[in-house]
């Protein structure tokens, strides 16, 4: 070979965020003046510099490049060893050149952040908030959860009760919060209470939200009740105390004053009395007693029959109105047209729509939100990529937006764009044989696309969307 070369160390250790730094020798064994440009490769090349990155030396001379490698303390580079290469290219003699390979370690690390989603929620009888788990470290996070207040109040019902999330993803838990007891009437109760994280080897991470419970009568029907009830027993009272008499005014007829004889010298002559008849009531005839032709007979054709009521539609919009209703803040619901199924009960604030590992693609997506000022989207299909080009569907605040089509002759969608007319949405799509891709957010007022690149034209089978 016209070239020597000697790495040093050939094996190091590095901590995320921090720089290892490695001496690569070259010799030019051969017998004209040559120029080496060095090239790293592998796992860690977008994190390596060469200083410098080529190399002029003369016949047996010797020179030396420094190679520094810095990982970043995101979950791009996971915890262990990363062989990497080093390409060293004559520009002389191009087809002379060497690999030199090594090894660096990256040593763990561990951050884990948790949400609330949303943090205030409000019931009669129970809350159902979400929390959101990310595992921002380098290496996996198996975890329990749990819940807490001050004052002991609140029962707590997580499904799951333990995650384990690889580094970059995140986990999304059910919680279900019971007052133990019920506010009958009067004004609602603020619950702070805290949902916990708790890992091996690691600090617990708590999340604090808070449980508005309101109360099945509000405090002035109360009053108003108590006050009418005082009114009706002041009523009896006054009337039992203050009854008024009831008094006839019926007198005896007087006899006329001066007819105290007769007017004749005769004694009257008295009738014998008649005796009295009694008066027989006629008993009310009964309409149509008297007709026998006249009655209608049953069965006849004038009977219709009941209609019956169609079954109302649960759209994206209706869920999102009925979480609005219950919990203030921003949320979003949505519901996924899955081929042979139609479309599904609408989920909201990150839960799963569509399905996953079972081969069947997404269609269609039904989209609705609340307190974002609107939202707009597109949709991907395979094969076809945009459809409908640069026209987007868009819908204002509770109102039903369909991106994607339904007919059996279209195809499956492979990704999609959305954007909100306020703040920031995230995006997670899942596609067939691939599984979950990265979490993808939006800048304000800018779109984001979450799917298969359009090259691949792989299904989409399942997201979960954000606000």
């Amino acid at each position: 070979m016209s070239l020597w070369t000697s790495l040093e160390p050939s094996s190091t250790t590095v901590d995320p965020g921090d720089t290892a730094t490695v001496r690569l020798r070259i010799r030019n064994n051969g017998d004209v003046v040559d120029a080496y440009r060095v090239e790293p490769a592998g796992d860690l090349a977008p994190w390596t510099t060469v200083d410098p990155p080529e190399l002029r030396l003369y016949p047996g001379t010797i020179g030396e490049v420094e190679l520094r490698c810095t990982p970043p303390r995101t979950p791009d580079v996971t915890a262990g060893p990363h062989p990497y290469a080093v390409r060293i290219t004559p520009l002389e003699q191009p087809g002379a050149g060497a690999v030199v390979e090594g090894r660096i370690t990256v040593t763990p690390f561990t951050e884990v952040r948790a949400e609330l989603v949303p943090p205030v929620v409000r019931g009669w009888f129970r809350g159902r908030p979400q929390l959101a788990v990310d595992n921002l470290g380098n290496t996996p996070v198996t975890a329990s959860l749990g819940g807490s207040d001050a004052s002991d109040q609140l029962t707590y019902e997580l499904d799951p009760g333990s995650v384990q999330i690889e580094p970059g993803r995140a986990a999304f838990v059910r919680a279900t919060l019971r007052p133990q007891q019920v506010i009958w009437v009067g004004a609602k109760k603020k619950q702070p209470y805290a949902l916990t994280v708790r890992r091996s080897g690691g600090e617990p991470v708590d999340v604090a939200g808070t449980f508005v419970q309101r109360g099945l009568l509000p405090g002035w029907l109360a009053v108003v009740s108590g006050l009418l009830l005082a009114a009706t027993i002041a009523f009896v009272m006054v009337w039992l105390n203050h009854r008024p008499q009831m008094q006839t005014a019926a007198r005896e007829k007087p006899v006329q004053a001066g007819k105290l004889a007769p007017d004749s010298d005769a004694p009257p002559k008295s009738a014998a009395p008649k005796p009295k008849e009694s008066e027989e009531e006629k008993a009310p005839e009964e309409d149509g007693g008297g007709d026998k032709g006249g009655g209608q007979q049953p069965g006849g054709g004038d009977e219709k029959k009941p209609e019956k009521k169609k079954k109302e539609v649960r759209t994206a919009a209706t869920a999102v109105r009925e979480l609005a209703a219950r919990s203030d803040g921003r949320h979003i619901c949505y519901r996924a047209f899955v081929g042979d199924e139609g479309w599904q009960e609408p989920v909201c604030d990150g839960a799963e729509a569509g399905t996953t590992g079972k081969g069947r693609s997404v269609k269609a997506l039904n989209i609705a939100v609340s307190g974002t000022d609107g939202v707009s989207g597109n949709g991907a299909l395979v094969a076809e990529g945009w459809r409908t080009g640069d026209k987007w569907e868009s819908a204002d605040d509770e109102e039903d937006m369909v991106i994607g089509f339904t007919k059996k002759s279209d195809p499956a969608m492979q990704g999609f764009t959305l954007t909100v007319g306020d703040g920031t949405t995230c995006l997670d799509a899942s596609l067939q044989t691939r599984g979950w891709l990265p979490q993808t957010c939006t800048d304000p007022g800018n779109f984001k696309y979450a799917g298969s690149p359009m090259e691949q034209n792989i299904p989409l089978e399942a997201v979960r969307l954000t606000v």
